[in-house]
């Protein structure tokens, strides 16, 4: 049976070049499963993200409602981060993530992003810095410092 991790990233990589291809301008940000029957889908535009864009990218997901229902959200304060791109634009804000197995001991990790590189970013957790590779991260949001 598949991990929650792994139909994360089945449903990540259905979705995310449907919903780009046939809406230019949005990126699909992240898929995370609410619970075995509901995914939410964040997305994200230049012009920012409306009822209407949300009701759109739902209408193009139409044939998953069979199996799931279908949350369609903007990034809000918590933004996801998925990408390199998504890290490389964050340097110096605090984030959080989760790795799928543990990285220096431990795979929850709250810190300040110090680098993003091409495999691996470097975050500053408790005063040491940490490399944690893409591949490894399960979940990655901004942290909201307001």
């Amino acid at each position: 049976m598949a991990t929650t991790y792994e139909k994360e990233r089945k449903l990540q990589s259905e979705i995310a070049p449907r919903v780009e291809h046939d809406l230019p301008g949005v990126e699909v940000l992240a898929v995370e499963l609410a619970n075995p029957d509901r995914f939410v889908v964040f997305v994200d535009h230049p012009e920012g993200v409306d009822h209407a864009l949300c009701a759109r990218v739902t209408d193009l997901l139409r044939d998953y409602l069979r199996e799931y229902s279908i949350d369609v959200s903007s990034p809000g304060t918590e933004r996801p981060l998925r990408k390199p791109t998504h890290f490389s634009q964050v340097i110096g804000r605090k984030v959080a993530l989760r790795t799928v197995e543990p990285v220096a001991g431990r795979s929850k990790f709250k810190g300040e992003l110090k680098d993003a590189g091409t495999d691996a970013l470097t975050l500053s957790v408790d005063g040491a810095e940490v490399d944690i590779p893409y591949d490894a991260i399960v979940r990655g949001n901004l942290i909201d410092e307001r």
